[in-house]
């Protein structure tokens, strides 16, 4: 029971995180709907309120990678107020759009404007801050506020709903806004991350974009479902508020049992796996759309949202342990993630409400948009294997191929042999490759599991133990000089030693038996 209540218990970093994206899961489904009165969300108000605030949303996010990558010096002085301010007259431009009736359409885009602006900058601003800390604190608070974020965001529905429109930017941005300026103010602004210079190594970010585009792009493609269930339902505001909770139901359940299974287990997960596992279910359910009518739609649509949701969270997480084992600025790897997702939200959104304004002879437009949904899909899925670039690229020998070998002997082989053909030799199979490659990798894999290292830090080690320079590192491993430096204390940190010397000799006397002749569970 101890061990569960110190799981769950709650600090002001998990708090102020929760607090904000329950604010923020009132702008889900279409801004502060889900507290307006339903009078006001016309499929007109609620159409252009998104499109504006999606498509500043993805600027920012892209802006912002940029912005790192050639003006590093700018994001050191990232103020809370730079992105408090946009976010706090957005809610003052969408109250104002209920009372000034001649005035709704234009207070509605500058809100979404506003409130999309704002809310990137504050993604961004606790992206920072949990990437600064170290990864057992930084998930732990991540996650811990996505499952009491949804908490908070079901109290909200206890407030009378006028009373929650007024409290959201008089009480409750004050109360997440001040959270993350004390919690800023702790980071260690001296780590690779922030010191990083980015043009004087192009080749790390890269490497960065080539290693993570294909996370980046299979998170992309549940938000493109998401926006064209968004335009599907669009006339039905009441499906806001089914979409709302279910997403937030789902990020409570996803980030208990992630905290739940972390406690006891080794967890690895594959964002690229997961979207392959339910690549199947999305296509059949997008098929059965046509069939089954709105009713199926609206729930459809609640469960994307609900995974969306989850994306979101694991999104986070991959970018902070990339921005620590690169040594990037977490601004830019989460501004290139959240670009790639967001604009194949609002892709979704375009086409789909495209589609539904063009008739077809003979053709249900909600049939029109299933065809073109599935067709879409697929080309993505096809690109997310890599396209065309993949098939026939080399790479380990498959039984499945077929194979003809050459009746002709190459031109080389003639000079040698005369013009008799010669038999070509049989192409050697290689075997697979073994799971330590020597003593020395297995003594690292036993450490690793024993001190918590993370896979980069094992790297990083193995390396050193191996005689290798900080610079061969650097180069082997596609990363700063200064990343690896960061590497090598926090390893010597967990290990308790002070000098190479030492990690060689724990190394060479480490005793591998005790720790890998356990199961992989309880290692």
């Amino acid at each position: 029971m101890q061990s569960l209540m110190r799981i769950f218990k709650p600090n002001m970093t998990s708090l102020g995180y929760a607090l904000f994206l329950a604010i923020n899961a009132t702008g889900v489904w279409g801004g502060v709907f889900p507290f307006l009165p339903i009078g006001f969300q016309t499929s007109r108000i609620i159409f252009f309120f998104f499109l504006s605030q999606s498509l500043v949303f993805t600027f920012i996010f892209f802006a912002s990678a940029l912005g790192v990558y050639f003006l590093p010096g700018l994001t050191r002085r990232f103020l809370v107020i730079g992105v408090g301010l946009p976010y706090l007259f957005g809610w003052v431009c969408l109250i104002a759009a209920m009372y000034i009736n001649t005035m709704t359409l234009p207070f509605t885009i500058a809100g979404g404007i506003l409130l999309g602006s704002g809310s990137a900058g504050f993604y961004m601003l606790w992206q920072r801050l949990f990437s600064s800390q170290d990864p057992t604190t930084g998930n732990h608070d991540l996650i811990l506020g996505t499952l009491y974020s949804a908490v908070i965001y079901l109290s909200l529905y206890i407030i009378p709903r006028a009373v929650t429109t007024y409290l959201i930017p008089t009480v409750f941005l004050p109360l997440f806004g001040l959270c993350i300026v004390l919690k800023s103010r702790g980071i260690d602004s001296h780590q690779p991350m922030f010191e990083d210079i980015p043009r004087r190594h192009p080749q790390v970010y890269r490497h960065v974009i080539t290693t993570y585009w294909r996370s980046a792009f299979s998170m992309g493609v549940m938000g493109f479902c998401c926006g064209i269930m968004r335009a599907l339902a669009i006339d039905d505001p009441q499906i806001g508020s089914l979409v709302n909770i279910m997403s937030m139901g789902g990020s409570f359940l996803a980030a208990a049992t992630l905290l739940l299974l972390w406690q006891v287990k080794n967890l690895k997960i594959n964002v690229v796996s997961v979207y392959r596992f339910f690549f199947p279910f999305l296509i059949t359910a997008f098929l059965l759309i046509p069939m089954l009518g709105n009713a199926f739609s609206s729930w459809f649509a609640g469960f994307l949202y609900a995974f969306f949701s989850c994306a979101i969270m694991l999104m986070m997480i991959q970018c902070a342990q990339a921005s620590r084992d690169q040594g990037i600025n977490p601004v830019f790897i989460y501004g290139f993630f959240g670009g790639v997702v967001y604009m194949l939200h609002d892709f979704g959104y375009l086409s789909a409400t495209l589609i539904s304004q063009t008739t077809i002879a003979g053709i249900a437009q909600n049939t029109t948009l299933s065809l073109v949904a599935l067709y879409l899909l697929g080309f993505m899925y096809f690109i997310g294997l890599g396209g065309f670039k993949q098939i026939g690229a080399p790479g380990a020998v498959d039984p499945n191929d077929i194979e003809f070998i050459a009746l002709q002997v190459p031109t080389e082989n003639r000079e040698r042999h005369g013009t008799v053909p010669v038999e070509l030799p049989a192409p050697i199979i290689k075997p697979s490759p073994q799971r330590y490659r020597d003593r020395v990798s297995k003594q690292c894999a036993a450490i690793q599991r024993r001190y918590r290292l993370s896979a980069r830090e094992t790297e990083v080690m193995e390396l050193i133990a191996r005689s290798n320079s900080v610079p061969m590192i650097a180069e082997e491993l596609v990363v700063s000089e200064n990343t690896v430096r960061t590497h090598s204390k926090r390893i010597y940190t967990k290990l308790g030693i002070h000098k190479k010397q030492e990690l060689v000799n724990l190394i060479e006397e480490f005793d591998t038996d005790s720790i890998l002749s356990l199961p992989e569970d309880r290692r």
